[in-house]
Formats: C-alpha cells, structure tokens, sequence
C-alpha cells in the first residue's frame, strides 16, 4: 500500500492544481475526464451529466475529439486557438504525459493570457502552434487548407477565411472548401477576379492586396457591391508563388470596412507560406508513394510476366542447341504437338519435322549456327496424333544455343489455300461476267437484226405463195434465223442473262411428260430408264429451260454413246450439307431437287471435266455440235440458284447432276395452250420501237393480223401518244430504247392514263429492266426477239385475253357515231390542226376524226395561212408555240379574214400568254383527252 508520504504529496499536489487561475484535466483520448482541478470542476457542476466534453461549444467539442487521439508523448504541446468554454474564449494545451499513454494533459486558459502580455499576439503565437500540427498531422490537402483558414478565421475574428487554386489566364480562383463565420455564405467554386476590381494585376506580379473599404478604394470602388454580396467590404489577399508564377491565395474577408495591422498581415504571409509548403509537400508525398506503388507494381508485374510467359504462351517457346537437341520446350509445345515434355527434352527436333523438310531445317540450323537470325521459317511438325502443323519460326542464337519461338498457321495456311480457290472462282466468275455482258450486248443488235430478216421473211412468204422455188428459198432463210437466234439464246444462256419465268413444277411429273418426247429425240436404239423417287419436292424453275437442259443432255448422251445404249434419267430429294457446300463458292447448303442424266457412253478424262461447261468446248467431231448445249445448261441452272456436278471415267459413262433449290409452295399446273393456227384481231396496238427497220417489219406483221397499228419511235413520243387520249388496247414495247424515259416507266404510265390496256414488251436483251435475280417481274409479258409471225400472233392474243376490260366512262363508252353534239355542236365540222410535233398532230386528228369530224393538218403558220385560203374552215386548233410564225399570230391573221372564226389554243403552258380570251377563244392544256377536246370546241361554237 501507498506510503505516507506518497500520500501526503498527492494532496499538495491536488491543492496546487486546484489553486491554478485556470483549468486542468487529465483526458484520454476518446474524451474521458480522468483528473479536473477545482477550475474545471467549478464549471463541471453546471453541465452534469454531460461530463468533460460538454462544456465545449460544438464547434470547439469537435476540434478538440480531432486533437486528443492525436496527442502523443514526443510530439509537443499542441494548441487550440480561441476555443469556446460556456460562451467565453479560452486558449487550450494539450500535452501528453510521459507514462501515462493515451492521456492527455489539458491546460484551459483565458483569451488573452499570454507570456508577453499581449492577447492578440498571443493568440496569433497558439494559432501558428496549431497551424503547425496541422500541417504535421494533416495527410489531404484540401483538409489542410481548410483547417488552416478555420484557424485563421477564429483566431482573427473575421467573417470568412479560405485557400484557392489559381488560373492566371482565365484569372480564376477555385476554392473547394472555405471557413465562414455563423451567417456567412460559402464562396466554394470558381470565381472572376475582374467581378470583383482590378486588383488581380497586384496579386499576378506577388504583391498581397489589402482593402480596408472596398467602397473607397479605388481598385474596388466600381465592384464595391459585388464585394458587399459576398461580405467582402474589406480583404487580404495574400499570392502564393512557385517558380515565379501565381498558383495560389490565402483570403481573408470581413464583411464590415477594416484597418489590418502589420501583425495580421505579416501573420497571415507566414500561414500562407507555411500553408502552401505543407501542401505542396503533401501532394509531392502523394504522388511519390502512387509512383512507388506503381514501380513496385510494375516490377512485381513484370516479375510475373517473365514467369508466366513461358508457362502461358499461346506460341511455342523452345531453348535447343547447335546440334537440334531440344533442351527445355514450354507447354505450348505439348498444347500444339501433343509430345509431352518428357518425350521431347533431349531428343532432336529433326525427329518431329516432316520427312520431306527436314533438308530445308538442317540447312537453316546450320545458318543459326554460323550467327544469323531467323525471322520467319515454316515447316511441318508431326504431332503425337500423327497430324502434321505448319510452324512459323523465329529463332537467335546465343553463346551455342538457340532460342525459338514459333507459331502455328496451320489455320492460316489452309485459309490461304481456301482463298486460292475462292479466287479462282472469282476469276472464273468474271470470265463469265464478261461473256455475259459480250453476248448480252451482241445479243441485243443481233436478235434486233434477226427480226428484222425474220419478219421480211414472213411478209415475203405470202407474196411468194405457190412459187415452190421461192418458197423454198424463204424457209431455208427462216431456218437460218432460227439457228443464228438459238444460238444468242444459248450464249445468253450460259452467260446468265436469259430472262425466266419460273413456275412451282414437280420434276417427276415434268419428266415423265417428258418421256414420249426423249425417246422420240433419241431413236429406238437407246433404252431410256426414268427413276422418279417418293415424296418428290416441288421447285421454282422455268419449265422451258428445264425442258431444253434435259433435252440437250440426253442429246450429248446419245452422241457419246454412239446412237446405242442406256440413258437413265433420275428425279430425288437431295440435302447439300456445309462441308460439300464448303467447296464450291456459289453453292448454298440446303435442300435440293435432284435432275441426275446417266448415259453408257465413252465417258471423259478428267482434265476434260472441268471445260466441259465453257461456251463451244466439245468433245464432238468437227461438224457436229455448237458447244454450246452443257454451257446452256450451267448458265439456266446457276442462274436458278442452282447447281451442276458431273461424274465421269473413259470407258465407264457420264453423269450430270443438276441440283435445283427446293420450293415449299404448291405446284403451278402449266396449261397447254392451243397453237393451232393464227388469229389476228381489230384492236388498236401501238408499237413503240427505236429501230426503224424492225419497226416497220412488225407494223407490217400486226397489220397483216388486221390491226390497227400506231408508232412511236421512243418512250416519250409513245406517251405523247397515250396521253392524246386515243383508246389503246394493247402497247407493244421494246424493253431498251434511247431517251430518259425508260420502257418499264412507260408502261406504267401508260396503265394509269388508260387503265384498261394491255402491256408486251419484246426485245433481244432484256438487261436488268424487267428482269431481277435473273426473272421476269411479276405480271410482265415477254415477246423475245426473233419471233415468228405465229408467235406474234398467239401472245398478242394472249395479252389481250388477261386485260382487264377498261371500264365505261361518260359518254366514251359509247360509240363514236351515237354521240349526240354537245352544246348544239354540228355533227361535222371542218377543223384545222396547226401542230409542229407531227406525233401529236397525227394522235390529235385521230381524236377528232373519230368523232366525224373532217380534219386538215399543217405543221407551221405559214401552211396553215395557205389553207385557210385553200379550204372552208369551222374551227382553229393550234398550238401557240410554232416555228416562224406563233399560233396568236395565225389566229389574228386569219380573223382578219375571217373575224368569227372560232379558235382553240393547245399548249403545254397553262398561262397561254399573249391569248386574249373571248366566248369565240378557249385553250386546252396538254395532255388533253378527246372528252377535254370535243367540250373545248362546243364552248367556243355556243351560239351568240
């Protein structure tokens, strides 16, 4: 137990401490009252039980919690300027005892008390000594700042304290966080110097800024109430400076004029300067410990790679010497090659590299051996599997060893090959590009040539009926263009621009159709065997051209077997997977419908095989056969989207195997039409047709038929005609014609100004106008140039036939002679047609010819004056813009004559300028239509 003594120097001690003129205590460090002198515990009694720390203000309570952990024996006595104790301001100390760890001694006196005995000075000396722990214990810049304008603020009393970052070209200040006296508004964020005066030029040359009224100064005067909005009347700006340039600003604002003192601002400067060491040394510690753990990163990182490296590399990685003995290898090499590390270290790695690169490798070891490097080597290893792997080397020697690496482009080599193949399809599908559009343009001219024979051909024919030996002549000429236009056919086949018309067709029940007319084809000699298998698909194919490919391949049978031995057709279900479509570049796996032709034949070599489907390669003696016949069929079943594979040995036959994509609708029942004999008819036909002599000749054809022909010899000038009004039953058009309007466009245009007519169009090259992915457009109707006087015939009535009937409308569904004259109009008049355009004059005197009238035509002003002398005339019809002499001038000449003569303008210009209208004068805007006309001439023959 304790000693008297001991006993007796507590009490004096207690008694001394409770005759201090201030407080003491003893205080952990989370705030626990230990020991309090008769100071404090005189004050304790009022806050009971709120203990020790409830007699702080909450401002001052929080800075003292912050402070006690930090008190710790060696680092000083820290201070807290101008604490708060029941409304009174004290200065605090705390220290910490030697022996008694985690305890602080706390030393409370009032402000004021001091040493030199000066308060304020005293209170500025506790403020750098709690400046100074701060600045030690603090870590965060941003707190620094602040806490160091807390105590800058507290200790001088003024309305607000803060630390800024400074942009000297936008003259900006940023403060993130500032120290405000109760009621001050922060001024965190971004602020303009130039709002607030001029005094920014002071602070970029390092001068500190004092204002004591910022309403008289003269660098604030015209800011002064921007100052007074921020409680800023009076100020110290105090500039910061690293290497010559302003990066920061210790404030001090008040919100009241003020006069500092030398102190103030001298102490203000110290904290400024202190202030900005600490935290620049605070962000230079940060960044260097980011920077140390970066570096430690980086080399545990790298560290790490250079072992993982060898282990995880998807390359093979191999260390062997100058004699081919492999020393280490990595597990890429067991990955690739499947020889496990056991079974490879020691042995040489000549013994994996394939038998017929070895020379290649020894020779390249050898060049290792002598120093060089290798940057890229391929060959061929063996793997464990017994496959083989094209290795890429690249290899350095070293003090007698070589160190590989090597990468497997197996991959890549068999794309490479792949790709050898794909272009050379490309090329070949270019070659047939070009034979396309050779023979798509040969066609055109020539089948245009071929019509215009034919047709001559067909109309002599009749003026050379009963004359055997004229006769004669003509149908061996017409047999000579039927060859030349089979042969544009099948050039037009093979290069896939024939225009098709595909249907929904049953192969089986098409070659059983078939059969009468092959045996036939083939002669008596030739067993024909046709295999059709169950549940046969249905495909979308032209039934013709499918007709002429069977028919050209049993016709190619029956000369390879020499007149003599078995064909056998075959009709299946076929399924091209991936890995056979894999080899042919346009061929898409799925289901197909099978057509397979075998003949007993000769058979082929197979270095024939792959011409037999160029344009006029034959195997044939000179003489006998275009060429053409296997080329025809490539060309029709690739452009199906299709495709042809043949099968064939010397001496053991041929197979063609055509595969046809497989269709899910129904079947479309073709019905055979009667082509027995030639009908013509009455109805009205325009033909619109750019070249001259195969005009003429089908004029000829259809007028011969009994038509009523118009012409045109372009788009435009056929819808010029359409547009007059005349009634058209049918337009016969060429599919390619010069002009900017396109024949697919005419006949459009044509179905809506009369909706009842009917559409054929003909040519020898369709090109892509009315044929999309190599077939005819829905509802179109192809005449293919050269056609016969027959065919003509039947597809002209076959149009006919599927119109649809124009419907009545008014009085034009009436006929011409039942119409009544309107508006009292005699049923005849005399009618002269002045028009330049000689296709709009003829359409214009039809119109008016069928309604009765007697019409006289003149193409310019000058003809017109001569027959309006010559003639008897009722009615002017001109148009206004003429040559020479303008339709205004006609009329006013001729009224001279004749003052009463009525006159009808007809011009494309709806304001007909320099007509003047009268009840004798109307005008009629082109296009016009016969009811728009014949209205026209009775208003202006109304009687007076």
């Amino acid at each position: 137990m304790p000693s008297s003594f001991a006993l007796q120097d507590q009490t004096l001690l207690s008694h001394a401490l409770d005759a201090l003129p201030f407080g003491f205590a003893a205080v952990s460090a989370s705030g626990e009252l230990l020991y309090a002198n008769a100071w404090v515990t005189a004050r304790l009694r009022e806050h009971e039980p709120s203990g020790f720390l409830g007699l702080w203000e909450p401002d001052s309570r929080d800075r003292l919690v912050a402070a006690l952990p930090l008190v710790i024996p060696g680092n000083g006595v820290r201070e807290l300027a101008l604490a708060t104790v029941d409304g009174a301001h004290v200065r605090v100390s705390l220290e910490a005892r030697p022996g008694l760890p985690a305890t602080a001694a706390v030393t409370i006196r009032s402000a004021g008390e001091g040493t030199d005995g000066s308060g304020a000075a005293e209170d500025r000396r506790v403020a750098l000594i709690e400046i100074g722990n701060l600045l030690r214990d603090l870590e965060d810049p941003a707190d620094i700042a602040y806490r160091v304008a807390e105590v800058l603020g507290r200790t001088l009393k003024v309305s607000r304290a803060g630390y800024g970052t400074i942009d000297p070209v936008a003259e900006t200040i940023t403060v993130e966080r500032d120290w405000n006296a109760p009621g001050i508004q922060t001024l965190a964020g971004v602020l303009h110097f130039r709002d607030y005066g001029s005094y920014i030029d002071e602070l970029t040359r390092g001068v500190t800024t004092v204002i004591t009224d910022a309403r008289t100064d003269p660098r604030t005067a015209a800011t002064a109430d921007a100052l007074a909005g921020i409680t800023a009347l009076s100020f110290i700006n105090m500039p910061v400076t690293e290497r010559g340039g302003f990066v920061a600003l210790l404030y001090l604002n008040h919100a009241d004029p003020r006069d500092w003192s030398e102190e103030e601002i001298s102490f203000v400067s110290e904290v400024a300067s202190r202030t900005r060491v600490a935290v620049e040394r605070r962000r230079a510690e940060h960044e260097l410990r980011l920077l140390a753990k970066d570096l430690e990163r980086q080399v545990v990182e790298r560290t790490y790679e250079r072992d993982r490296v060898w282990t995880l590399s998807s390359d093979i990685l191999v260390v062997a010497d100058t004699d081919t003995r492999l020393l280490s290898v990595n597990p890429a090499w067991t990955a690739i090659l499947g020889w496990s590390e056991r079974d490879t270290v020691g042995r040489s790695y000549l013994d994996f590299v394939h038998p017929e690169d070895i020379s290649r490798t020894q020779e390249e070891t050898g060049h290792l051996a002598e120093g060089e490097t290798t940057l890229r080597f391929e060959n061929r290893y063996r793997t464990a599997s017994g496959d083989l792997r094209t290795l890429s080397w690249r290899a350095v020697p070293s003090e007698g060893l070589i160190f590989a690496v090597a990468r497997d482009v197996s991959a890549e080599r068999d794309r490479e090959a792949a790709l050898d193949v794909v272009q050379e399809q490309l090329r070949q599908a270019q070659k047939m590009d070009a034979i396309g559009n050779l023979t798509g343009g040969v066609a055109h001219d020539f089948n245009n040539l071929l019509q215009v024979i034919s047709g001559n051909l067909q109309l002599l024919a009749a003026d050379v009926s009963g004359n055997e030996r004229a006769e004669r002549r003509v149908a061996n000429a017409m047999a000579g263009v039927t060859r030349g236009s089979k042969l544009a056919a099948q050039l037009l086949a093979f290069g896939r621009r024939q225009p098709l018309a595909p249907k929904v067709v049953n192969i089986g029940r098409f070659v059983r159709d078939m059969d009468e007319l092959l045996r036939r084809a083939l002669g008596e000699a030739i067993e024909v065997e046709t295999v059709i298998a169950g549940g046969l698909w249905n495909t979308l194919v032209d039934p013709s051209n499918v007709e002429n490919a069977l028919l050209n391949l049993a016709i190619n049978a029956r000369d390879a077997m020499n007149g003599q031995g078995r064909l056998t057709v075959e009709a299946g279900n076929a399924l091209l997977d991936d890995a056979y479509a894999k080899g042919y570049a346009d061929v898409r796996p799925g289901q197909y419908v099978m057509l397979a032709v075998t003949d007993t034949g000769t058979g082929m070599p197979q270095e024939i095989l792959g011409q037999v489907f160029e344009p006029f390669f034959t195997t044939k003696p000179e003489g006998r056969g275009t060429g053409l016949g296997l080329s025809m069929v490539y060309g029709f079943v690739k452009q199906s989207g299709g495709h042809v594979k043949i099968y064939s040995e010397p001496g053991e036959g041929t197979t063609v195997k055509i595969y046809l994509p497989r269709s899910t609708q129904g079947e479309d029942r073709v019905v055979e039409l009667d082509e027995e004999g030639v009908r013509g008819g009455d109805e009205t036909i325009l033909v619109a047709e750019d070249d001259e002599a195969v005009r003429d000749t089908v004029v000829g054809l259809l007028t011969d038929l009994g038509y009523r022909v118009l012409k045109a010899r372009d788009a435009e000038s056929a819808l010029s005609i359409i547009e007059s009004g005349i009634a058209i039953d049918l337009l016969f058009t060429d599919v390619v014609m010069p002009g900017p309007l396109r024949s697919p466009e005419l006949a459009r245009k044509a179905v809506e100004r009369q909706p009842g007519i009917g559409v054929l169009f003909t040519s020898g090259y369709t090109e892509n106008a009315i044929v999309h992915g190599g077939r005819l457009d829905e509802g179109v109707e192809l005449l293919s140039k050269p056609y016969s006087r027959e065919a003509l015939a039947r597809k002209i009535r076959h149009v006919l036939a599927g119109r649809v009937p124009r419907a009545p409308v008014g009085p034009l569904a009436a006929p011409a002679p039942s119409l009544p004259p309107p508006h009292g109009l005699p049923a005849s008049l005399r009618i002269l047609v002045v028009e330049d355009d000689a296709l709009i004059r003829m359409a214009v005197t039809e119109m008016l010819e069928s309604r009765g009238h007697t019409v006289y035509e003149a193409g310019d002003g000058h003809e017109a004056m001569r027959l309006h002398g010559a003639e008897a005339i009722d009615i002017l019809l001109t148009d206004v813009g003429l040559p020479g002499m303008n339709g205004v001038e006609v009329a006013e000449r001729m009224r001279e004559v004749q003052p009463s003569l009525p006159v009808l303008f007809a011009t494309g210009d709806q304001t007909a300028n320099g007509v003047q209208r009268d009840a004798r004068t109307a005008i009629i805007v082109k296009p016009y239509g016969v009811s728009d006309l014949i209205d026209a001439i009775g208003r202006i023959t109304r009687p007076a």
